[in-house]
């Protein structure tokens, strides 16, 4: 009897244990926490904020279900067990110092460092989750796409010319886009920072690293923190930037020299497009097929002096030389042939 107590014991403790594992992942995966990645001593992590935990507990008190007996327990307590259990870790800001040009520390820094005291707190505290998230079964079968997806741009030259001219087209145009979209956020973050001084970005996480993929297409510009800039600034970079413009204007090249870049890329564009493994194959068959026919005039001038040098009219007939040339050095060949005969 009191082993079969001390079992029930024992699986009592493994489930509670996994209860907290099981809440843990569930708010992990909600999306009404607001979370961010970060990079924590070298280790890419997601970490939120104390009192968002708290704010989001309170607000979704159906997840507590999950806990069974410890329902009743405060969002502070279930932060506690969850750092006692390792399933979080407390962190702390590495950059400390408001940076010039700022009025506050950033609301979620990229650069964390584990914090001395693992006690849980809503003050400017922040907490990374310490077990690896479970991968979506899209993210799985992703993974093995990639394989395929590099074996198909190695067997590029061998496509038929159409799929040739679609993928060219399509990563010209993705490209084209990313260019000119990075050209548009900076124009309009130099004309209102000009005209207006304020700091306007569009697609303002376009560009950062710890960014998901939701942040990453917000379109319309977070709100600005920074110092008004001063006038004479503004003035200066105006003055710089006409310049620029007007040096770019004079420097452009002419429509003959845009001419010539745009043939000479699309002669490189059609050598790769109109290359296919029956062309590479025939030139060597050609260029064997040189070698072997050269091979017996080689043996013949080989087996002459060294001082002697044989002409040819193909070899003298070229487009610079004139044809009264040809003619001649012709002549002179034939006639010190037939001297060298007697």
């Amino acid at each position: 009897m009191k082993k079969a107590g001390g079992a029930e014991k024992k699986k009592k403790q493994a489930a509670k244990k996994d209860v907290f594992q099981l809440f843990a992942e569930k708010v992990r995966d909600h999306k009404d926490l607001v979370s961010r990645w970060a990079v924590l001593q070298e280790t890419r992590v997601e970490y939120f904020r104390g009192k968002d935990f708290v704010s989001f507990v309170r607000n979704h008190l159906e997840l507590k279900d999950i806990l069974e007996l410890d329902r009743s327990l405060e969002p502070e307590d279930v932060a506690n067990i969850l750092l006692k259990k390792n399933l979080l870790v407390r962190c702390d800001r590495v950059v400390k110092t408001v940076r010039p040009g700022k009025k506050k520390l950033s609301t979620f820094p990229a650069h964390l460092e584990i914090y001395h005291d693992q006690v849980f707190s809503e003050n400017d505290a922040f907490f990374a989750w310490t077990f690896v998230k479970r991968r979506p079964l899209w993210q799985t079968l992703l993974s093995f796409c990639w394989p395929v997806l590099t074996l198909a741009i190695c067997l590029f030259p061998v496509y038929p010319h159409q799929v040739k001219l679609l993928i060219l087209y399509s990563c010209a145009g993705l490209l084209l886009l990313i260019l000119c979209l990075l050209l548009l956020r900076a124009m309009v973050f130099g004309a209102f920072w000009i005209l207006l001084g304020k700091r306007v970005w569009l697609f303002p996480n376009i560009l950062a690293e710890e960014a998901t993929l939701k942040e990453l297409f917000q379109f319309w510009p977070q709100k600005d923190e920074g110092e008004r800039p001063k006038w004479t600034a503004r003035l200066f970079y105006t003055i710089v930037a006409v310049v620029a413009i007007l040096i770019l204007r004079h420097h452009a090249p002419d429509e003959a020299a845009r001419a010539r870049y745009q043939r000479r890329v699309s002669n490189i564009i059609d050598d790769v497009l109109e290359w296919s493994p029956s062309l590479a194959l025939s030139g060597m068959m050609e260029k064997q097929t040189v070698m072997n026919i050269t091979e017996p005039h080689d043996n013949v001038t080989d087996s002459k002096g060294s001082d002697e040098k044989v002409f040819s009219p193909a070899d003298v007939d070229d487009e610079s030389t004139p044809k009264e040339e040809v003619e001649e050095v012709t002549e002179n060949v034939e006639d010190s042939d037939h001297q060298k005969n007697f």
